[in-house]
């Protein structure tokens, strides 16, 4: 396979809580990404030569967090529909300039009305969305573990960790806050993942930060490659605009930085791609191959027994099987009930 680069852009997200038209401010924002990303691709094309093929951009990058907006009123006013106008117009961006377009945004679903899903999305040269990961762990959003039996009954056991074949490798997607957790980047390894398109919104740095640990732990973890995207600060929001910007990265298989940007709206954070070598160092026995050294059947038993102690699952279902929309403080109170379970069962 040719090697070709990758940009992780990073991007002000516009936030839709003081919108006077959540829509037309979300289609203007999608609207100006297209240049932005075609000067970038110019520039990184004349400076290093290899076509760019692969943008990601950041989390909830075309309406920030919900805040405290209800669930429901948050999913009129923010959430895409699966074939609704967003995705059409980024498609369309990405079958003009012929590259796959990586995301985040807030999903409706008609299986679940009145909910929205954090969903990162890959969006192919084709203008078809061909992938949907929907955030596993949230602190006050659902997620399909709060509801698993109707949403695994509506799409299947593959949706939960799915993994996108391409003509630029095997494509997986880990929103934001998520590069904390092994295990999600583990079972999109298992699923053959090589490349991590990480959307995200975080606190950048000089100092190490717990995230920037994560995305080089995870890449050489998983023998893949990690393209991760901040935003360059929240437009529109109370909080102070900068809060969540710099530190955009790709990370190599090695664990190695490959790129890294600084502050504001830039593309310097790309680097090439070669999925064409990674596919060979995956195949040669090496202490350094710790993919091909993985045993899941020794840690399984210990992850069956611990599941009742953590988090359950269907939280989210009422008797009669119908999801039922939660107010954003039972997340606290579910969390709490976790801590003291951990408690009484000795292990914090």
């Amino acid at each position: 396979m040719t090697p070709y680069t990758a940009v992780a852009l990073q991007l002000t997200a516009q936030s839709v809580e003081q919108a006077a038209d959540p829509r037309a401010q979300i289609m203007a924002q999608i609207a100006g990404l297209e240049g932005k990303i075609r000067s970038a691709r110019i520039f990184i094309e004349q400076y290093g030569g290899s076509p760019v093929k692969l943008a990601v951009l950041p989390e909830y990058l075309f309406t920030s967090y919900p805040g405290r907006i209800s669930i429901p009123d948050f999913a009129k006013r923010a959430g895409f529909a699966a074939e609704g106008p967003e995705y059409q117009a980024l498609g369309g961006i990405a079958e003009r300039m012929g590259l796959f377009i990586a995301g985040n945004a807030y999903e409706t679903d008609k299986a679940f009305p009145d909910f929205y899903f954090q969903t990162s999305f890959i969006v192919a040269p084709t203008g078809k969305v061909i992938l949907r990961y929907r955030r596993l762990l949230s602190m006050f959003a659902p997620s399909p573990h709060d509801v698993i039996d109707r949403y695994v009954d509506a799409y299947g056991p593959d949706a939960l960790f799915p993994v996108a074949e391409t003509e630029i490798g095997r494509l997986a997607a880990i929103a934001s806050e998520e590069i904390l957790y092994p295990e999600i980047a583990r079972c999109l390894a298992f699923k053959g993942a090589e490349l991590f398109c990480h959307s995200s919104s975080e606190i950048g740095s000089p100092l190490a930060t717990a995230k920037d640990i994560a995305k080089r732990a995870r890449a050489f973890e998983n023998a893949a490659y990690v393209v991760s995207a901040n935003t360059a600060g929240i437009a529109g929001s109370a909080l102070p605009l900068m809060s969540a910007d710099g530190n955009s990265q790709i990370v190599a298989p090695s664990g190695k930085l490959l790129a890294q940007s600084g502050s504001g709206e830039t593309f310097t954070a790309f680097a090439e791609i070669d999925i064409g070598h990674l596919r060979e160092q995956r195949r040669q026995p090496a202490m350094v191959n710790s993919l091909a050294r993985q045993r899941p059947g020794l840690f399984a038993p210990a992850y069956q027994a611990a599941a009742a102690t953590f988090q359950a699952g269907n939280l989210m279902l009422g008797p009669d099987g119908k999801p039922q929309v939660p107010e954003r403080e039972q997340f606290l109170k579910m969390q709490r009930e976790v801590i003291e379970k951990l408690a009484k069962a000795g292990v914090i």
